[in-house]
């Protein structure tokens, strides 16, 4: 059985690494990681830390309302596929839903752009391109 847990930036950083940075040269440590208004979640199985989101207080001038962006999703490639990514977005969705947060979105890359529309996400203007990592969309959903 998969369970959810806040966890710290720290621990995000050898999934973030494995997953979202393997062989790029780019910062698995993210602005913001450290900040008070800050959370992680966790995905667990059996004790092990298999898929990780971190959700930031962080205003994107083209949404309303109060805010909070995902960034480092990421599960283990073994364990993708089975909803785990799922069960982060809605635990969070509880959490951010507690602290009257009216819009969660983020920068989604292509290859993920599908699962963010099955949690009701949608996205905003045109793909745009990150260097080392890809093309991205930004994606948005509102909570209220």
């Amino acid at each position: 059985m998969i369970e959810i847990k806040n966890i710290s930036a720290e621990e995000t950083y050898a999934v973030r690494l494995e997953v979202l940075r393997k062989n790029i040269d780019l910062p698995y440590k993210f602005n913001g990681d450290l900040d008070t208004d800050t959370f992680h979640l966790g995905a667990f199985n059996k004790g092990e830390l298999i898929a990780i989101s971190s959700f930031m207080n962080v205003k994107n001038n083209h949404f309303k309302g109060t805010q909070y962006q995902l960034r480092g999703m990421a599960t283990l490639e073994q364990y993708q596929g089975f909803g785990i990514g799922k069960l982060l977005i809605m635990e969070a969705e509880k959490i951010l839903n507690s602290l009257n947060v009216d819009c969660l979105w983020c920068n989604a890359r292509i290859i993920a752009v599908d699962f963010y529309k099955k949690q009701g996400f949608r996205t905003f203007e045109e793909k745009f391109n990150i260097p080392l990592i890809g093309d991205h969309f930004v994606m948005y959903k509102y909570l209220k």
